[in-house]
């Protein structure tokens, strides 16, 4: 089997075309995906009012949605085949190891991941669900993956709290030719809808900073993540090259004791 991780046009262009960045399609022989310019930082300010927290833009606007992207041939969320969310044991802040029939952990420089979910009037989206993913130190997925096909470890679902916040225990994920280092998520409106696989939200992906990548990737079991890093860029990669500043993650840590990885987004709803 030949992984095909996360590339074809075919395989993901009817996802990209719907992100809130624009892409021009160029017709003729052929259709051609043309980048635009990466969006500036927008600052924002939060009022506090009672128990209610409310974030908006600088000039009182709502926050923008974060974009909508591919999730990629290895979702396991019963989309084309296996599915994760349906299995007791999904729901879990760590993510390292394979539960029901399997207890592998994947191996790896520990990974934190925070995330806070808001609605983009920007007041936190408590109840959400959130289902996330990745690949492992060698660039495999769980449940599909030949090496690792038996094992669903790095798939998880947590709930927000009151705060919107939530946060996932993993390994730093691996470098795959034709990708830059990403995390798959879905929002979705409750964890009951999530763990039926039912209607999500939105789907997306975090990016990793290159500063850490290039940190985590000279460390034990991650030689082939330092080749394949070095054959892209934000700047070609098929889903972060139309701009990254709702998706990368906010860095803390060190390789000796782990990162974090943060990001505060906001979605529909």
């Amino acid at each position: 089997m030949t992984d095909n991780h996360d590339r074809g046009l075919q395989f993901d262009l009817a996802t990209l075309i719907g992100r809130r960045r624009a892409l021009s399609l160029l017709g003729g022989a052929g259709l051609t995906l043309v980048a635009c310019a990466p969006s500036t930082t927008t600052a924002t300010s939060t009022t506090t009012t009672g128990s209610s927290t409310t974030t908006t833009t600088a000039d009182g606007s709502p926050l923008e949605a974060i974009p909508e992207e591919t999730a990629g041939p290895y979702p396991g969320d019963g989309s084309n085949g296996p599915n994760a969310l349906t299995q007791s044991g999904i729901v879990r802040s760590d993510i390292r190891s394979s539960f029901g029939s399997s207890t592998r952990t994947a191996e790896g420089v520990q990974l934190t991941i925070d995330l806070t979910v808001k609605k983009e009037d920007g007041s936190a989206f408590a109840g959400a669900a959130v289902y996330l993913w990745h690949c492992d130190i060698n660039g495999d997925y769980s449940m599909y993956s030949d090496r690792v096909k038996d094992e669903n470890f790095l798939r998880g679902v947590q709930e927000a709290d009151s705060s919107g916040r939530l946060e996932f225990v993993s390994v730093f994920p691996g470098a795959y030719s034709g990708r830059w280092p990403h995390i798959h998520f879905e929002v979705y409106p409750s964890l009951a809808e999530a763990t039926r696989a039912g209607n999500k939200i939105t789907t997306s992906q975090l990016a990793l900073p290159e500063t850490t990548c290039k940190e985590v990737y000279g460390t034990t079991g991650y030689t082939q993540s330092v080749r394949n890093m070095s054959r892209t860029s934000l700047e070609q990669d098929m889903v972060f090259r139309d701009g990254v500043d709702e998706q990368m993650a906010t860095m803390s840590g060190n390789a000796q004791s782990g990162y974090t990885a943060s990001l505060t987004f906001a979605v529909q709803g």
